[in-house]
């Protein structure tokens, strides 16, 4: 099991980006996704979490209004639209997958420890 992402970079305050994670999993259908992002010096931050009938969405906090995240099953891939960045945004992004059956990722789906696969990360760096 493999998941790459990719898209981070280093842009202004108020601009956007889109982050994408491909993941080389069987059955990529029956995997809830999620994205992470750590800053220096601080814990792992949930992002934005989608399930994997794709009908159940959520986000932390200090992304809602922001971020949105979809995922494309044909071609195994969840990606994270960022808009309105801000310099407290920069941070290594993470994706990951976890089995999540029903709709448990909306009561579990923040909680990193439950996923079981994880992508390497992307850097994503705002200026103000």
């Amino acid at each position: 099991v493999q998941l790459q992402a990719s898209g981070g970079g280093l842009v202004q305050a108020g601009d956007s980006l889109r982050l994408s994670c491909v993941a080389s999993i069987r059955s990529f259908e029956a995997y809830s996704m999620g994205w992470f992002r750590q800053a220096p010096g601080k814990a792992r931050e949930f992002v934005a979490a989608i399930s994997y009938t794709g009908d159940q969405i959520f986000y932390g906090d200090s992304v809602k209004g922001r971020f949105t995240i979809s995922r494309d099953s044909a071609k195994n891939t969840v990606s994270l639209q960022m808009k309105s960045l801000e310099p407290d945004d920069t941070a290594v992004y993470y994706c990951a997958a976890g089995l999540f059956p029903g709709k448990t990722i909306t009561t579990r789906g923040r909680d990193g420890s439950k996923y079981a696969y994880w992508g390497q990360g992307t850097q994503v760096t705002v200026s103000s």
